[in-house]
């Protein structure tokens, strides 16, 4: 038997784990042949191939990003995309794919199964907004960036008494905005969830002002204010038709600056989130995705989305994995809005 597997979407740490997982036990327990695809979907589009053995895989654990390149490339918005991709796996043999992505890579994953393609799916997201899975890999070791970054600003932020806002990812879920700002005392976190009022952030950054302590504030790259649109980073739309932002945290620093008169900086951790080595929990996480993905395959069962529930590692149907995203609750971001100001 022979297995494709692929990485689409944004990259992030703990995707080579997946991949090694995926290769040792596919290898060693099934003695089934296993096929890299480079660039996620456009591998299979284009018949880009990369066998992938246990040399291969020997040393990738603790690697970031993905050995196997990755895009958004989408094969519905390709004439011939699907067809070419039946192509592919007849032209190398590949019985089934694993596929590891986020929403828009396992939409396509979930598309193809409807048209009779055997998939199984692996969660990946930085973002953690995947609502069939109580965690994705990657998370964890964005949120460890993320909060030491916003450690090492605070002691700079104090000794020049400035107001810091720190720009993290997040387009339509906040968790790591949250996450990041709770771990690293942040004095104000703002999510795309729920609009802020930018009278009520410079209220906050003022109490903190009054107290002799320079304020940081945490927020999402989607985050809008009352009455505002997301602050967009480009016109441009890449093929599952996202708009880049990006510029809020920037935008925001020169409010609070205008209204209190008071130096404030923004500091944008763009792509640094996405990369590195991946902490502890996000290899052991990976690595447990990519086995039971392995045992989806060996069970013939497809159109399946490996997740996490509790502790176990399940498995859900890719149409379940795509139906919406997982957003902040309410209750969790009150919970927050203790500690502000």
């Amino acid at each position: 038997m022979r297995i494709g597997v692929l990485t689409g979407g944004g990259d992030c740490p703990g995707l080579n784990a997946v991949i090694r997982g995926v290769v040792r036990k596919g290898i060693e327990a099934h003695g089934w042949e296993i096929v890299g695809f480079r660039n996620g979907w456009q591998g299979p589009v284009e018949n880009l191939t990369k066998p992938i053995g246990l040399d291969d895989v020997e040393d990738i654990l603790t690697r970031g990003g993905t050995i196997l390149g990755s895009s958004r490339t989408n094969p519905y918005k390709i004439d011939g995309g699907v067809d070419r991709i039946r192509e592919t796996l007849a032209a190398n043999k590949v019985d089934a794919l694993i596929a590891i992505g986020g929403e828009d890579t396992l939409g396509v994953a979930k598309r193809l199964t409807d048209d009779g393609i055997g998939v199984v799916g692996v969660p990946k997201t930085i973002d953690n907004d995947l609502g069939a899975t109580d965690y994705t890999f990657g998370f964890d070791t964005a949120v460890h960036i993320a909060t030491e970054a916003i450690d090492r600003l605070r002691t700079t932020a104090e000794s020049h008494h400035r107001a810091l806002v720190v720009e993290v990812m997040g387009r339509h879920a906040g968790w790591i905005a949250l996450h990041s700002g709770l771990a690293g005392g942040a004095n104000v976190i703002l999510v795309p969830e729920r609009q802020f009022s930018v009278d009520k952030v410079v209220e906050w950054v003022e109490r903190r002002f009054e107290r002799q302590f320079a304020p940081i504030i945490v927020v999402a790259e989607g985050a809008m204010p009352e009455g505002g649109a997301e602050v967009l980073h480009s016109g441009e739309k890449d093929a599952f038709g996202h708009v880049r932002l990006g510029g809020i945290g920037t935008w925001l620093a020169e409010e609070i600056a205008e209204r209190t008169g008071k130096e404030s900086r923004a500091v944008v951790l763009g792509h640094v989130q996405r990369g590195g080595i991946p902490t502890a929990y996000d290899r052991v996480l990976a690595t447990r995705f990519g086995l039971h993905a392995v045992d989806a395959v060996a069970d013939g069962d497809f159109g399946v989305m490996v997740a996490l529930r509790g502790t176990d590692i399940v498995r859900v149907k890719l149409s379940e994995a795509t139906a919406e995203l997982k957003t902040v609750p309410l209750e969790r971001y009150q919970e927050a809005e203790v500690f502000f100001g």
